[in-house]
């Protein structure tokens, strides 16, 4: 490297050396391998302004090695952003810093999405690569015309997402997605000898994807091959050959710089080899100034604000309109359907009204009902549709969805059936944490799947996701619902969603025409048996019409109810103490009905209520006859309650 470009590299280095240090914890070996690498991207190739973070067409910078996250918190403090300072480089890893151990998801931060589980930034940046080619289609090339590019270490191609991910984005053909590959054949363990023998070279090319491996530390092959790259037709890979460490006499080249500091004697030494005769977090004036006159590159280009790419200002109100219209043609017919085709009606009218929302499916599209008739097929090299088909890529798909979220402009949806949410949890994790707008259609939601068998019906799995903080879990107990579940996923901007569907018919259980959207209240009650009730019964999905019987028939034995309908408890728990009291307090005696897992339910009936539920694997056999050798059905449940009463 020249000496202009060393020292720039170095501001990096010492940056990300000092602050591991004094945190006394954290990733060194990465950022010193790579910052020769990244000086030359951010001097010469990425289209970034730090004074306009959320510039629409701006490059996307993503750190799938998270850990590796002092490089990215080092390169935003040098190029001016004004979300991270030196005081908070130096509390790095300390309570409340934007400076966190992985990087976090900060809206107009220059942090673009929040990593750390390796390979999931590498599903994210295939996401933007989409949502870009999407929004190029829509709005022409002048409006939207970027690249994403990431940053991706050994760690993160030994993960099953990568594969996944990387696999779609070839066939897609993104051409505007690079990755640059930290290949420093060092993990914590120690050399990736110890577990990989994979040739990199035929994986990626496999994939249908550019493959070229340069020297991380030469400055022109750095520059070259980025050069190179600007005008490919497919998607990227640049092995970067690093030495992890670069600079330390003792430790390069090794595990032991990969996750603790260097220690200060070996520091000293760093300083003196790379002739960085300056005190623990100095940047000379001079390397300050070069690197803000690097983010400055950028600042007179026109920008188009991201606004102006999303037409449906009237958004919500023209979804309210759509939901009330589909409510009054369905009770004229109240028929018995499944959610999951409920759930294709209210698909079909969105796919016609609005543009912003991407559909997909890992595979299912026919069992999910994703898909409708008005959807276009994604295709390789061709954006202009609205509907992806992921394969059998959950977790991928997941991945994939939040970077199409984070890239702004877009509304993604993605099916697969419940039980196949286990595949996809590590994504919905993140997304919920990064408060990022993602639907999960998922379908086949219980032992209702039927002949498929254990391995397919879903138990543990409701209460897994309802579990996590920021998600909002829905189990429509119909069609009305159903419509409702909708109209709230898409108009929780900072909250993803979970729609659990049902594969077998249910029965109405809203018969009048309410105006209102009773799913926002999270639970409500649709049926009350006589003036003085004893049990009140809380159900969800196809087993609140189950509760209805029950109510229904303990009402001939002159025991009363009233049934409630709960279609998202994490709502539910947000509702005034009031209202709670009004749904819960009234009997002593409180009853869940769902077909899963039914711990998650004792914290509304009490030590002193009734769970029914699953509590073992499913069993194989048509719907009816589970529900019935689990003992799911009207005279069980029945019996039960008398006898407790």
């Amino acid at each position: 490297m020249k000496k202009n470009n060393s020292e720039l590299a170095n501001a990096i280095r010492f940056l990300s050396i000092d602050a591991v240090e004094k945190a006394n914890s954290g990733h060194p070996g990465m950022p010193m391998g790579m910052a020769d690498v990244v000086t030359i991207l951010f001097k010469h190739f990425l289209k970034f302004d730090p004074k306009d973070p959320s510039w629409i067409n701006r490059d996307r910078f993503i750190l799938s090695a998270g850990h590796g996250s002092m490089l990215l918190y080092a390169i935003l403090y040098l190029t001016g952003y004004k979300s991270i300072n030196l005081k908070d480089i130096k509390n790095f890893r300390q309570l409340n810093s934007i400076c966190a151990g992985h990087p976090e998801y900060v809206a107009n931060s220059g942090i673009e999405t929040t990593t750390g589980p390796l390979g999931q930034g590498i599903a994210n940046g295939v996401g933007f690569a989409l949502a870009e080619e999407i929004l190029k289609q829509k709005f022409g090339s002048k409006k939207v015309n970027h690249k994403t590019y990431i940053l991706a270490g050994d760690g993160c191609l030994m993960e099953g997402i990568s594969h996944e991910a990387m696999s779609l984005a070839g066939h897609l053909k993104l051409k505007n997605l690079i990755m640059l590959f930290d290949n420093n054949s060092i993990s914590i363990d120690g050399p990736t000898s110890l577990t990989v023998s994979d040739d990199y070279k035929k994986r990626f090319i496999s994939y249908g994807w550019n493959f070229y491996e340069i020297d991380g530390h030469s400055e022109k092959q750095i520059y070259s091959v980025l050069k190179k790259v600007k005008f490919s037709k497919k998607p990227t890979i640049i092995s970067c050959k690093t030495l992890i460490g670069f600079g330390s006499p003792n430790k390069s080249g090794t595990e032991k710089s990969h996750g603790s500091p260097l220690g200060k004697k070996e520091v000293e030494l760093v300083r003196k080899k790379l002739d960085w005769n300056h005190k623990p977090f100095h940047i000379p004036p001079s390397i300050l100034r070069r690197w803000r006159k690097i983010g400055k590159r950028n600042s007179k280009i026109k920008k188009i604000k991201s606004q102006i790419i999303i037409p449906e200002k009237s958004f919500a109100k023209k979804l309210n309109k759509m939901i009330k219209k589909e409510k009054k043609i369905y009770l004229k017919n109240l028929d018995k359907i499944a959610t999951r085709k409920s759930s294709e009606i209210v698909l079909s009218n969105l796919t016609k009204n609005f543009s912003n929302i991407i559909g997909g499916s890992a595979d299912l599209a026919g069992s999910n009902n994703t898909k409708t008739k008005d959807h276009k097929i994604i295709k390789p090299g061709d954006f202009s549709g609205n509907y992806i088909h992921y394969g059998v890529r959950e977790h991928a798909m997941c991945g994939i969805m939040n970077g199409i979220a984070l890239h702004s402009g877009l509304i993604p949806y993605g099916g697969t059936f419940l039980i196949f949410s286990d595949y996809c949890k590590p994504s919905i994790r993140l997304a919920a944490m990064m408060k990022q707008q993602v639907i999960y259609v998922f379908t086949h939601d219980s032992i209702g799947l039927g002949e498929d068998g254990p391995t397919h019906q879903p138990i543990e799995q409701l209460t897994s996701l309802r579990s996590i903080p920021n998600l909002n879990v829905f189990r429509p107990s119909d069609t009305i619902e159903t419509f409702e579940c909708w109209e709230l996923a898409l108009k929780s901007k900072n909250t993803p969603s979970v729609i659990s569907l049902t594969r077998q018919g249910v029965n109405p259980v809203r018969l009048e025409n309410s105006l209102k959207n009773k799913s926002s209240l999270g639970a409500y009650e649709v049926l009350r048996t006589g003036d003085n009730i004893s049990v009140t019964i809380l159900a969800t999905g196809s087993e609140t019409s189950l509760a209805s019987d029950v109510g229904h028939k303990l009402a001939t034995d002159g025991i009363y109810s009233k049934i409630i309908s709960m279609p998202c408890q994490k709502i539910f728990d947000h509702q005034s103490e009031e209202y709670k009291k009004k749904i819960l307090g009234e009997t002593e005696l409180v009853v869940s009905i769902e077909a899963s897992e039914t711990n998650y339910w004792k914290k509304y009936t009490g030590i002193n209520g009734l769970n029914f539920g699953i509590n073992d694997f499913g069993k194989s056999a048509p719907y009816k006859k589970i529900y019935d050798h689990f003992k799911l059905n009207s005279e069980s449940i029945i019996k039960k309650i008398k006898e407790k009463l």
